[in-house]
């Protein structure tokens, strides 16, 4: 404990901005190019991004994204609006570089292109059609906040430096990646050949500056049917149980049907799920089976507070009375008893723990899923620094023994737990906390970490800047994406300085 302590103040004190650096104005160039861009092309940056979003560039599973018809066309609209703007344009297959200016000096600035799986029923409009006036203020699309937002903002504040022939002294290489939300392997794989900028930033997470990250993980294991007790003739029991959508989204949808029912059990269920803060129950009868339906609020998993877990709250509304172990009730049994309606892991064993700066762990169940073999639950991990890898597996594999000892033996097993990543080296950070400071008025702005993971991992020097302000829901992920018009003109100005102060 004491270890991890004076790691965290050692990484804060690395990172403390002094107030007077914090305040410090940028550049008159750099202003003034940002003034320009905002009054320029408040409206271009907007039909650009109604392009962008209007790709559905989801991961194919069968098709690799160089492969992938959806994805080609995306990356020629790319290039057909980089041309349009005078900028220059390389396709990689994976990764597009589209370039401003000239030298072995460079500035990256790190997207990507690809996006998250979407249900088309819950958007008021197409989620791949930018959605201006369902709610006014507000931008809705697959895509809006991440990442394909930052990319139209760092196209066009390279327009705008261009158009204001700020000389630069480095080259400006906006990349944009195909598979950020999908396959990693293949950018890790060009950058062994490629050589990438000496300073980046990353445009896909929070400001004022993201310097650390989190380690992904998940724990899947499988109640199977063999080994569960079989369905009681003549006693309710928990016959079917499922939800979520896909692993980095907090589950807003979960279903339930308990067999051999009474109204009685319905009033509990109903009284209990009425407590919950956020969540919508229906109820319906099918013979003596009550269908239950649970929505709740998808939000990124990285950030399980943001939302509200029906998965884990339709579970805990059905613990009015005791369930036998089937499958399905098995599943239930187990999350109630091993996760319950918290986020940070506090009943799975001993696992729960929290770092000074990068913050707690957060344990979240996000999918649960019919296999041949019986019911498969997924729960993602999002865990700071503090234990070594091996010893949270350790943590986990022992809270699922004892939770087997007690109840009935789990099948397919599987805990991933990768490492979290801080930045130890951004000679750049005190520009982005003044270019910051400036536009928001937010005096001696701090570095933050995050549970998320970007390729900021994978470029030298590399942080993330934005698109999100401190405080704000990140909505990438969730099926209410958006960003407001307000906060994409306000990141066209500090993109356009930062790029200015850092290319200048």
């Amino acid at each position: 404990m004491i270890q991890k302590t004076l790691l965290a103040s050692l990484l804060l004190a690395s990172f403390a901005m002094p107030a007077s650096a914090a305040t410090k104005a940028p550049s008159d160039i750099a202003v003034k190019t940002a003034k320009y861009a905002v009054t320029t092309y408040r409206k271009d940056i907007v039909d650009t991004l109604a392009k962008l979003v209007s790709y559905n560039t989801v991961a194919d599973k069968a098709v690799p994204s160089d492969k992938n018809p959806v994805h080609i066309a995306f990356k020629e609209a790319l290039k057909a609006e980089a041309e349009r703007l005078g900028l220059d344009y390389a396709d990689h297959g994976w990764t597009v570089i589209i370039g401003l200016g000239q030298g072995t000096e460079r500035v990256g600035v790190v997207t990507h292109g690809d996006v998250q799986p979407v249900d088309p029923g819950k958007w008021k409009k197409s989620p791949f059609v930018l959605d201006r006036t369902s709610e006014p203020g507000k931008l809705l699309a697959r895509g809006a906040e991440d990442d394909k937002g930052p990319i139209a903002t760092a196209l066009y504040a390279m327009k705008s430096i261009r158009d204001k022939g700020v000389p630069l002294s480095r080259r400006i290489e906006l990349y944009v990646y195909m598979g950020e939300e999908s396959d990693w392997a293949p950018l890790v794989e060009f950058l062994k050949t490629h050589q990438p900028p000496q300073v980046n930033i990353t445009l896909d997470a929070e400001y004022p500056a993201v310097t650390a990250e989190k380690g992904y993980g998940t724990v899947a294991v499988t109640v199977p049917k063999a080994g569960a007790v079989a369905a009681p003739e003549d006693q309710p029991y928990v016959a079917e149980f499922g939800g979520g959508f896909f692993g980095s989204q907090i589950p807003e949808d979960a279903n339930a049907v308990i067999a051999n029912a009474t109204p009685e059990i319905e009033k509990a269920v109903r009284a209990r799920g009425a407590k919950q803060e956020g969540m919508q129950y229906s109820f319906s009868w099918q013979g003596s089976s009550l269908a239950i339906k649970a929505k709740g609020v998808s939000a990124h998993s990285s950030k399980p507070e943001d939302g509200v877990n029906a998965v884990s709250m339709l579970a805990d509304a059905l613990a009015v009375r005791p369930w036998a172990n089937t499958t399905a009730g098995g599943v239930v049994n187990f999350l109630n008893e091993m996760v319950g309606t918290g986020i940070y892991g506090e009943k799975f064993g001993s696992i729960a723990y929290r770092d000074g700066f990068m913050g707690p762990m957060t344990f979240a169940p996000t999918v649960i899923k019919q296999r041949d073999d019986g019911i498969e639950v997924s729960i993602n991990m999002r865990r700071p620094q503090g234990k070594t890898s091996e010893q949270l597996t350790a943590e986990v594999n022992a809270a699922l023994a004892q939770w087997q000892a007690r109840q009935l033996p789990l099948a397919n097993v599987g805990v991933r737990i990768s490492d979290p990543w801080v930045q130890k080296n951004a000679p750049h950070l005190p520009t982005l906390m003044n270019v910051f400071s400036y536009f928001t008025g937010m005096k001696n702005p701090q570095p933050v970490a995050v549970g998320g993971g970007t390729n900021s991992r994978l470029f030298p020097g590399a942080v993330s800047f934005g698109p999100t302000m401190p405080g704000k829901v990140y909505t990438g992920h969730s099926e209410h994406e958006f960003i407001t018009e307000k906060q994409l003109l306000l990141n066209l100005q500090m993109y356009t300085a930062v790029l200015v102060e850092l290319a200048k």
